[in-house]
Order: structure tokens, then C-alpha cells, then sequence
């Protein structure tokens, strides 16, 4: 499915989805909640249509052949926050293992930032048909070797898990989790047969739902509205457990992609939806999961704004929040039943 007809999806869904969330908001902020709210930064690398100039549209054939700039701005986004004690959880593309130098990756796991898999080529794990699995497949369909697509989704994401352990050291992926390439409004529920693969293939947790929110029209500023519905929205993107025992982490609204790229949002206003998105989870003692990408952030916000925006709200209410690992949100059992009654 291409970007476009997701975000027709994601439109369709959003008031229906937005209402559950605001339903959601009233139980969590009804209930006493003593527990700290943990928040995750979390950086997908991989290239975006787009960036760093409009007219660039070719990434979407070769996500994983990351630019110089995109490498700068992840491993010096990792140094920035280990030097203020914290984490930055990193998911990428094992076709990026391909480039001739991963020096620069290598610095950032041996700093203990995790990193998890995101398929070797940014595959589309709801795709119906075997060439809307990716861009690339669709123009060349007999790298498919006329696979179907579960055999492909699993050679996918083995062959990234190859990739890493290859070039990084043995570093497995896998330690890091598994995150789709896109965001679903309902995650990967209904779907046992891929929740089932990945906890087949040794993936205890999957970060694959993005919760549809009320969002401004591209160029336009986001109304108070529009920020009330992100605030709102995190109700909707808290941990639960799949019937199969996958647990799923969703990704906290809204992306770097969707203020930044789809929106054409000017800087002040994502940092805004950020803070009062982070300020709300904290709060109510929430799991808030930022998502961005080097590719994107990095020609937006190259002074690294917002991740200072998150460090700096954590450290104003270190009392009630802190920064962790998703690994570290799959592990807190007790939060995840809780979030998830």
C-alpha cells in the first residue's frame, strides 16, 4: 500500500478512532495512578521521500541507503543523549549493512543503544498483494523469485537479522524487537498469523500501531484542536498483549513524517505537539513512544530541538517520568496489564 492510500486509511478511521481515544483519556485520568511514565526515543533509519529537499522521491526504491547526513544526525543524536544518561532505541533496514562503512552504527550499539530490526527492505507486512510489499518489488517483481507474501515477510526480516550479526559483531536485531515499517491504526490485531511469526522467529514484542488522530490540512498550522486530539490520542497508544502473547508497543502520535513531511508543520508547532503529547503521558503515568527519522528530523530540526524537548521535560519531572528502552516497556509486566484492562 503506498503512502497515499494510507493516509486515506488512517482519514477514514480517525474520527471513529479518535472518539475511542478521548472514551480512553476519561478511564486513564479517572484512575488513581501512582506509576512512573516511561518514554522512549525512538529513531527508524531509513530514507524519506521528500527529504532533504521536496522534489526527492527516489528513496522510497532504496530506504536503507542512507545518506551521510541522515548517519551524522543518528549517531551524534545517540552521543547527545547517552552524555544526559539516557537511551535512543534505533530500528533499522538490513539492506543498509550493505554500504561499504557501519563504523558509525557500530559506535552506537557498543554505546548500549539498542537496535531492533525493521526488515531488510521496509516491507509492508499488510501488504495483499506481493508487489505492494515495497516500492522496489513493484518495479523489479522478479527479485520476489516468485515468493508468496508470508515467505517473503519472514526472509525479510531473517535476512536483516543476518545483515546485523554480520557486520555489527554478532549483534543481533533481534534483542532490539521488531518494528513495522509503517504505523497501522489497529496495530497487527486480527493478524495471529503475523503475531504468530514473529514470536516464531524470537521477537517477544512488536511496535507496529500508530493511532489515527485528527491532524491539520498539509501547510496548514495545527489548531488547538488539532493538539488537543494529539494529547488525547495517547490514551490510544499505550502497551497491551496480543491474544498470542506478542506484546504490542504502539508509537505515540505525532511523527516527525506526519507533522513535518505530510503536514509541512514549521518546527515550533511539532515541538509543541511533543511537549504537550509527553507532558499529558506524564501526567497520567503513560508509555509515550516517540518516533522520528534522522532522514526527516535531521533537515528539519538540525540542532536536535525536540529530542532536548523530551530530555529537558523528562529532567523537569524526573520524579514522574524517565527514559527507557522498548525493550524496558515489554519487560514492565505490571504497567503492561494495567495499561491494557
Amino acid at each position: 500500500m503506498k503512502d497515499s492510500t494510507r493516509r486515506r486509511f488512517l482519514a477514514s478511521v480517525a474520527a471513529v478512532s479518535v472518539g475511542s481515544a478521548l472514551k480512553a483519556t476519561t478511564s486513564v485520568a479517572s484512575r488513581t495512578n501512582s506509576a512512573k511514565a516511561q518514554v522512549a526515543i525512538t529513531l527508524d533509519l531509513e530514507m524519506s521521500r521528500e527529504f532533504p529537499t521536496r522534489d526527492q522521491m527516489h528513496w522510497d526504491f532504496e530506504k536503507g541507503n542512507l545518506d551521510e547526513a541522515t548517519k551524522r544526525y543518528a549517531l551524534e543524536a545517540a552521543r547527545r543523549v547517552k552524555a544526559r544518561g539516557g537511551l535512543i532505541h534505533f530500528f533499522g533496514l538490513g539492506r543498509t549493512m550493505e554500504q561499504a562503512d557501519v563504523s558509525w552504527l557500530q559506535e552506537i550499539v557498543d554505546a548500549g543503544h539498542p537496535l531492533g530490526n525493521h526488515t531488510y527492505d521496509h516491507v509492508y507486512l499488510l501488504a495483499s498483494k506481493p508487489q505492494d510489499l515495497q516500492f522496489r518489488f513493484a518495479r523489479a517483481p522478479w527479485l520476489l523469485e516468485g515468493r508468496d507474501i508470508p515467505a517473503e515477510l519472514k526472509r525479510n526480516i531473517e535476512l536483516a537479522e543476518r545483515a546485523f550479526e554480520t557486520r555489527l559483531k554478532g549483534r543481533s536485531g533481534r534483542s532490539g524487537g521488531f518494528r513495522t515499517p509503517g504505523g497501522f491504526a489497529t496495530g497487527l490485531k486480527g493478524r495471529e498469523d503475523l503475531q504468530k511469526m514473529l514470536l516464531d522467529m524470537g521477537y517477544s514484542w512488536v511496535s507496529s500501531l500508530y493511532p489515527a488522530h485528527i491532524t491539520s490540512k498539509p501547510g496548514e498550522r495545527p489548531s488547538e484542536e488539532v493538539f488537543r486530539g494529539i494529547e488525547d490520542a495517547q490514551a490510544m497508544a499505550q502497551p497491551f498483549v496480543y491474544p498470542t502473547g506478542l506484546v504490542e508497543i504502539p508509537m505515540s502520535p505525532i511523527s516527525d513524517v506526519g507533522a513535518l513531511r505530510t503536514g509541512r508543520w514549521p518546527l515550533a508547532d511539532f515541538k509543541e505537539a511533543v511537549r504537550r503529547g509527553l507532558l499529558r503521558c506524564i501526567e497520567q503515568g503513560l508509555t509515550f513512544d516517540f518516533l522520528a527519522h534522522p532522514s526527516c528530523l535531521g533537515v528539519v530540526d538540525p540542532n536536535f530541538e525536540t529530542i532536548d524537548v523530551i530530555l529537558d521535560t523528562v529532567e523537569a519531572h524526573k520524579d514522574k517520568a524517565s527514559i527507557v528502552s522498548l525493550g524496558e516497556i515489554a519487560r514492565n509486566e505490571s504497567a503492561i496489564r494495567r495499561l491494557s484492562k
